[in-house]
């Protein structure tokens, strides 16, 4: 149950990290507006406040933690940006996510 949890927290913390580097993007390579970036400096400081959530050690959430962000990402991609990703993406993620399953297991 626990490790379900974190899972569930580090995908929150991935969007979050996700979105705050999207808005700016927007603004500057598709000239959106410049208001982007309040909401964009909100998602950030709710990804680094997601991150103090965790009760392990800091450097092993933040390798377990990039797994699930390469996850969400390609998602994001596929959702957002309509690319689909490929086989490889997939096989990429699944070494991500055993990697990270490694990591917190052996925590």
């Amino acid at each position: 149950m626990l490790f379900l949890k974190t899972l569930i927290l580090f995908m929150v913390t991935a969007l979050a990290e996700i979105m705050g580097c999207y808005l700016p993007y927007l603004w500057l390579k598709q000239a959106k507006s410049a208001w982007l970036l309040i909401p964009a400096a909100f998602s950030l400081a709710g990804f680094v406040w997601l991150l103090t959530l965790h009760p392990q050690a800091t450097g092993r959430v933040y390798a377990a933690y990039g797994g699930v962000y390469i996850s969400v990402a390609l998602i994001w991609l596929w959702v957002v940006n309509s690319i689909i990703p490929t086989w490889t993406d997939w096989v990429g993620v699944g070494l991500c996510l055993l990697g990270m399953t490694i990591i917190m297991l052996g925590a």
